[in-house]
């Protein structure tokens, strides 16, 4: 009602026009061609690889949504790489209301089946099909209960802290005996699930951080990256978010507000997938009161972010919660130093002591107690950790050179610490201990 009173956001700007216009320079073709679908077609499908292992499982990957949001990205992480181990795989877009999103797109061109049906028709195919393990990702509460009458094991990936967030516990006991396993991508995301869940058992929730996807990821590069974008010798700091509550750009603006102030080289752009109208225009009315903000670009979200963090100095993400966010992973193997809040998965990504950028407080100060009810009602209000936000990224920029110079060495240590392999294999792991069990 706000958003239509107010004539709701203006469309979010794509990724057809550089980030600074220079005389000259669309007229000239000095802008190089960027393939933003590259990462959807940078590596030939896996499926009829002569090295793939003969298969041992199959695994129905289930997910409500598989479009442009991190869940949907290792999603379909899951389903191009668990071959590689004997497991075939499938997906499940358990909404029937979601219209096809691009990694649904992506993954039926690669050959790999994606099932998106009614709740009543998935049943059926569950019936028909009986897949070894569920790979179950917010799973609907029928889909865990149609494996549970079928005797299929599922294995839920917990993503968000707290876990999942909003949780009635009291119908959560109850709903976690049909679970066979869970997987926890962060310490912190476990901790609050045993917290608010007791009853279930410690050893059967493990915690598997998100493996990077290198496959997928393919670097551009850097100097023509800057290039398309217009950018020169302004420093770049990119967050790679959805437009809404949760991600909190409304606090990050606001600090960065000050950022721009201090170094007037400085730009920030903000890329995501505008999913809530209402906060996206109190966004928009945010920026047009911010007096540097010719150098804030609010753009839609970029299927391939590989040209953007090549372009970047630092990647920035001042969430209220997370579980383990794919996009500063993605940039810290990218070599670039990550600006972040004290989130699920931070201390892991980042650590404590300034190798790989700044961990900076939580905006509501403890993660361990954050609730929507919170997020809800400091969303629009001054936070506690904006000095310490400023601060980290004027860091960043005053120690420009230091960082360029790291770069390669932070992205080798970022793709070691963050090993494909690794992950596949944990996950590989589990679900064969489900179905023996």
């Amino acid at each position: 009602m706000l958003s239509r009173l107010q004539g709701g956001p203006a469309p979010v700007e794509g990724w057809n026009s550089p980030l600074i216009v220079r005389e000259g320079m669309i007229s000239n073709g000095a802008t190089p061609t960027i393939d933003l679908n590259q990462a959807a077609t940078c590596v030939p499908s896996r499926l009829d690889r002569p090295d793939r292992p003969d298969r041992r499982l199959s695994c129905l990957i289930s997910t409500s949504v598989l479009d442009a949001g991190g869940i949907d990205e290792f999603v379909a992480f899951l389903a191009r790489r668990l071959p590689d181990r004997g497991i075939k795989s499938t997906v499940m877009v358990t909404d029937p209301a979601v219209t096809g999103g691009r990694l649904m797109r992506a993954l039926r061109e690669e050959g790999i089946e994606v099932i998106h049906k009614s709740p009543s028709e998935s049943r059926g195919w569950l019936r028909e099909q009986r897949p070894d393990v569920i790979s179950a990702h917010a799973p609907p509460d029928w889909l865990v209960q149609a494996a549970h009458e079928l005797g299929i094991p599922v294995v839920e990936t917990l993503h968000a802290a707290p876990t999942p967030i909003g949780t009635d516990w009291r119908a959560e006991g109850p709903r976690s005996r049909n679970i066979r396993f869970l997987i926890a991508v962060s310490d912190l995301v476990r901790r609050q699930y045993l917290r608010g869940n007791p009853a279930f058992s410690a050893d059967a929730i493990c915690t598997i951080p998100n493996g990077f996807n290198s496959t997928h990821r393919q670097m551009t590069d850097r100097t023509a990256a800057r290039k398309w974008l217009g950018l020169q010798d302004e420093f770049l700091f990119v967050s790679l978010a959805r437009h809404v509550m949760q991600k909190n750009a409304y606090g990050l603006l606001v600090a960065f507000a000050e950022v721009a102030e201090l170094f007037p080289h400085a730009h920030l752009v903000l890329s995501g997938r505008a999913d809530d109208p209402v906060y996206m225009k109190q966004l928009q009315l945010l920026h047009k009161k911010i007096p540097e903000r010719h150098r804030i670009h609010l753009r839609d979200n970029i299927s391939n972010p590989s040209p953007l963090l090549s372009a970047a100095d630092c990647f920035v993400l001042n969430s209220f919660f997370e579980g383990w966010p794919l996009a500063p992973m993605e940039a810290l193997c990218t070599g670039l130093p990550v600006v972040m809040s004290d989130v699920g998965g931070a201390r892991e990504q980042i650590g404590l002591d300034g190798r790989h950028g700044h961990l900076v407080p939580n905006p509501l100060e403890n993660p361990e107690t954050v609730t929507w009810d919170r997020v809800a009602r400091e969303r629009f209000r001054p936070q506690s950790n904006r000095a310490a936000l400023v601060s980290a990224m004027g860091s960043i920029i005053v120690n420009r050179e230091h960082w360029a110079a790291s770069r390669a060495t932070l992205a080798s240590e970022a793709k070691v610490r963050f090993n494909t392999e690794a992950c596949i294999q944990q996950y590989a792991q589990v679900f064969e201990q489900a179905v023996a069990s």
